[in-house]
């Protein structure tokens, strides 16, 4: 099925901005079909004046549809087309006449010209059920009413209106509550959701005969606008705003409807949305939680650090010393991935900080502690996002790996450690090289505990694989891969 745009350019010689008016139309038509019940077929002229292009369609969510069939793309030559014709001409609405559909059905096709800047550019056909085929309760009626002065609105080139939609007209339906109010805001209906929506905020009683924008600055704590909640709803200007009090939360949606070029009240969509809220506030105090959770551990995994430094620090022996600064590094690599996530609402945390907050911190306190000369660090490529439950023993993985190079692999002359990463959609290929001296002859991973710490992250928790590699000119990468 063709679209407006393609319709528009391709069949047609309306102008650019014609066309940006049109596609505003059927971007907000939605409404007009619901409360008239109908079927609405947007028809423009063709360029060569050869007949007219059906260029879009609605079909209403209020009640069944009259259109059998997808028409959007259809062209009707010239001798098919008078009576479009002749709203184009005229630019005044046609009275309406029945068609029979070929399962039996009557319809009734009453035709709109849509103007703009005082000429009609389009005409739309709106097709309903005949009124004895469905119920002509109030409801229908004031549905009825409300569309008409729209249809008016759009013969005088007076809708769509300019600027006035946001993505939360899109989530408001004639279903979801319906309000018309007069010329001084008085309600004049309101539908059973509208009223069960109002109760649920506070209001006692009926909303018809009130004025609505008293009642609602009475029932919200905190305006809904700059303007607040009365001058919203009985202004001359198209408003969206959400209202809430300490019992419910509602969207609104007012369309001022004008007759004659004075105003005639308003139309009011509405949907209540306290359960929505309720569960955004629920996910939102979650996620607070959560973060709290990983800053407690951050905190208790830093003390937990401190004490270690603290006793290294008391002991004499050199090897037990250098076993707790081991443990140290590794107990701030962890702490390090849920400070990051202590600070993002996600459960995924940019590794790149990460990585790069490692490559210095272990390369400085090795410097300090080893004695060891001047030690270079570059990463190539970006990790990305990483989950959480990745991005710790991967942060490990790298204390051990670096901590490693720059303890065995560099003399008093240092080096360069590169850390490269090539990330594909969910594979990550990892090579940590050095151009220090290289794997001894009798290297065997197993008899160190750190390279035994990253076999077992690699190989068991993260459940990729790593090769040790000697370096042709000299020097040791240790190549890892594994999935996100």
């Amino acid at each position: 099925m063709p679209s407006l745009d393609d319709i528009t350019r391709f069949q047609t010689s309306l102008r650019p901005e014609e066309v940006t008016w049109l596609q505003s139309l059927v971007t907000d038509w939605q409404i007009i079909a619901d409360l008239s019940f109908s079927d609405l077929v947007l028809w423009v002229p063709d360029s060569e004046a050869k007949g007219m292009w059906a260029g879009a369609q609605i079909r209403p969510t209020t009640g069944p549809t009259t259109l059998l069939e997808d028409v959007a793309g259809t062209f009707l030559p010239a001798g098919r087309v008078d009576g479009l014709a002749a709203v184009l001409i005229s630019g005044h609405i046609a009275a309406a006449h029945v068609e029979t559909l070929p399962d039996g059905r009557s319809v009734r096709v009453e035709l709109i010209p849509v103007s703009r800047d005082g000429g009609t550019i389009a005409v739309i056909a709106r097709r309903t059920a005949q009124p004895g085929q469905r119920g002509g309760g109030i409801l229908e009626a004031s549905y009825s009413e409300a569309a008409g002065a729209l249809a008016e609105m759009i013969g005088r080139g007076e809708f769509p209106l300019p600027d006035s939609r946001s993505d939360l007209a899109d989530s408001l339906r004639v279903g979801d509550g319906f309000v018309r109010t007069d010329a001084a805001g008085t309600v004049r209906y309101a539908s059973p959701n509208a009223m069960s929506a109002y109760r649920r905020l506070g209001l006692i009683g009926d909303l018809v005969g009130t004025q609505l924008g008293h009642v609602t600055s009475g029932l919200v704590d905190r305006r809904p606008t700059d303007r607040g909640a009365h001058a919203m709803l009985v202004g001359d200007a198209s408003t969206e705003a959400e209202i809430e009090n300490a019992d419910a939360s509602l969207l609104l949606r007012v369309i001022p409807l004008r007759s004659n070029g004075q105003r005639n009240g308003s139309l009011i969509l509405l949907r209540d949305v306290t359960e929505l809220r309720l569960r955004e506030r629920e996910l939102v105090s979650k996620e607070a939680t959560i973060r709290e959770i990983h800053h407690r551990v951050k905190n208790n995994l830093q003390t937990v650090a401190a004490l270690l430094r603290l006793q290294g620090r008391r002991t004499e022996l050199p090897e037990a010393r250098v076993a707790l600064d081991d443990a140290v590094r590794r107990v701030g690599s962890i702490a390090l991935v849920h400070e990051m996530l202590s600070q993002s609402f996600e459960d995924n945390v940019a590794f790149d900080q990460i990585a790069d907050r490692l490559l210095h911190t272990v390369l400085d306190v090795t410097e300090e502690t080893a004695g060891a000369g001047r030690i270079r660090a570059d990463r190539i490529g970006s990790f990305g996002l990483l989950p959480g439950a990745i991005a710790t023993p991967l942060a490990m993985v790298l204390t051990e790996l670096i901590q490693n190079a720059s303890a065995h692999a560099f003399g008093e002359q240092g080096g360069t450690l590169t850390l490269a990463v090539n990330r594909i959609r969910d594979r990550i290929r990892l090579r940590v090289s050095d151009d220090g001296s290289g794997l001894p002859a009798d290297f065997d991973p197993a008899r160190s505990l750190g390279l035994s710490i990253v076999t077992t992250l690699v190989e068991g928790e993260l459940h990729g694989s790593l090769v040790f590699e000697q370096r042709p000119g000299g020097g040791t990468t240790v190549a890892i891969s594994l999935d996100v």
